[in-house]
């Protein structure tokens, strides 16, 4: 090999290498791109009808997108669970009702309330059977209560005994997912199950359960957006996209009812009448949380907190971002 070829030999190789360098650091920075790349992580309940079309519409992804932000979606059985995923930092968001988040503040979840839906008081019912001789909630003294453990029935039964006249220590409660619940008092293991819709619609249809009492003239029933609070401190216009969109999707079903529950039915896995009495049942219009909604909030507290349900007095308002 003469010394030129040697010499143009070194420079191809010292240009290869020096091009491999780039695009590995090309490469490199690609990745640290990818990563850094904004994540809005939201967490929703099958029954979350408003989130449940909101995801299966796809305007929220195709705003954020432009943005640079990625949606993801994770599905709960119920607000306890999704409210985990919050506290350890698997989701951002969620949509739970009234008593999740005090459980979860008591259990020192780092969350903060991001808006709210007005009262649904009608969208959750304790039932019996249609043949239960059980005619009031007072006659429910001694007998077996279904629900999920730390929901927003939770409350409900609460306030319904208080209200007829009995304390917590006069029912048996037992603690049962919705599924699982269903089938308890499908089989008659249970006198009532306390419920929101639309299981709780679905079973009127479904085996002509009988509504006992509702929330109506007992409790609000409000629905609360749950975000993390290290994502709300960094992420405000992140939060405020989202939640237009929310509020978008709510004004669409209110005028387009029917629909949405056509649409919903293959996804929630239920007949769309069962669906459309569920969603007039809900109110679907979210405003800021407010001075009113927090008192609600704090009292829902206090009244566990004396019923020994949480270990510790809270403080509602710690969990409202400054």
């Amino acid at each position: 090999m003469s010394s030129q070829q040697g010499i143009t030999r070194r420079r191809t190789l010292g240009l290869l290498s020096a091009l491999t360098i780039a695009a590995a650091g090309l490469g490199i920075a690609n990745v640290a791109l990818a990563q850094s790349k904004p994540v809005l992580r939201i967490g929703y309940q099958k029954a979350a009808s408003t989130l449940v079309l909101l995801k299966a519409h796809g305007a929220l992804e195709k705003r954020l997108q432009a943005q640079g932000v990625e949606v993801k979606w994770a599905e709960f059985a119920a607000g306890p669970q999704l409210l985990e995923a919050l506290n350890v930092g698997s989701v951002d968001f969620g949509y739970v009702g009234e008593a999740p988040p005090v459980f979860a503040q008591a259990a020192g979840a780092n969350f903060v309330y991001t808006a709210y839906e007005i009262p649904t008081p009608n969208a959750e019912g304790l039932l019996v059977q249609k043949d239960s001789p059980i005619k009031t909630v007072a006659e429910l003294k001694g007998k077996k209560i279904a629900f999920n453990k730390g929901s927003d029935v939770h409350w409900l039964v609460v306030a319904l005994l208080k209200k007829a006249g009995l304390t917590y220590s006069d029912i048996q409660p037992v603690y049962l997912a919705p599924a699982d619940a269903r089938a308890a008092f499908e089989k008659g293991a249970v006198d009532a199950w306390a419920i929101w819709d639309p299981f709780q619609a679905a079973a009127e249809k479904q085996i002509s359960a009988r509504r006992l009492a509702t929330g109506v003239g007992a409790v609000s029933h409000h629905q609360f957006f749950l975000s993390a609070r290290p994502f709300a401190e960094k992420n405000g216009e992140i939060l405020k996209v989202l939640l237009e969109e929310i509020t978008k999707e709510g004004q669409w079903i209110r005028a387009n009812t029917k629909e949405a529950a056509a649409q919903l039915a293959p996804i929630q896995g239920l007949d769309a009448d069962v669906i459309e009495v569920s969603l007039k049942r809900y109110e679907h219009i979210f405003k800021p949380v407010d001075a009113k909604v927090l008192e609600e909030q704090q009292h829902i507290a206090d009244a566990f907190f004396e019923l020994k349900l949480i270990p510790k007095k809270l403080n509602v308002k710690d969990a409202v971002l400054k």
